[in-house]
């Protein structure tokens, strides 16, 4: 199961950036996040363990596997059968897209496919136009 979102932000890229993986304020720019808390205090990079609670999903653990500083990050979660593995990339030009999607596997994606489908991609738009508000409010 694939489910992708794209968004056109004017802003400079270094400014979606520096709001995309300031993870823990998620929560005030979008519905979709009700606690994000990073489980360790070293720069966000590569090996950052964070807690996810989302509406209507059960709370999560991320696990960054991949950072290209300036331009994107991916993390994963396992949970119940399932691996989900989200992207978060920026691509500059006039303005900046960023893209958000997310992958699952597993034996129980299917089913997750059917239960909680909608939210997800109710969600990626969520976070892409408060990304967005977010990023040209404060450009």
């Amino acid at each position: 199961m694939s489910y992708d979102e794209s968004i056109h932000i004017d802003a400079a890229p270094e400014r979606v950036w520096e709001i995309l993986i300031d993870v823990e304020q998620w929560p005030t720019w979008t519905r979709s996040m009700s606690v994000v808390r990073r489980l360790d205090r070293e720069p966000f990079g590569v090996g950052s363990r964070v807690y996810v609670k989302q509406p209507r999903l059960p709370a999560s653990r991320w696990l960054v596997t991949d950072v290209e500083e300036g331009r994107s990050f991916t993390w994963i979660s396992r949970s119940g059968g399932v691996t989900t593995i989200a992207d978060h990339r920026i691509e500059a030009g006039e303005g900046v897209t960023v893209s958000l999607a997310i992958r699952q596997s597993g034996l129980l994606t299917p089913l997750i496919g059917l239960i909680a489908g909608k939210s997800i991609r109710a969600y990626l738009r969520m976070e892409a136009a408060g990304l967005k508000e977010r990023s040209e409010r404060a450009s």
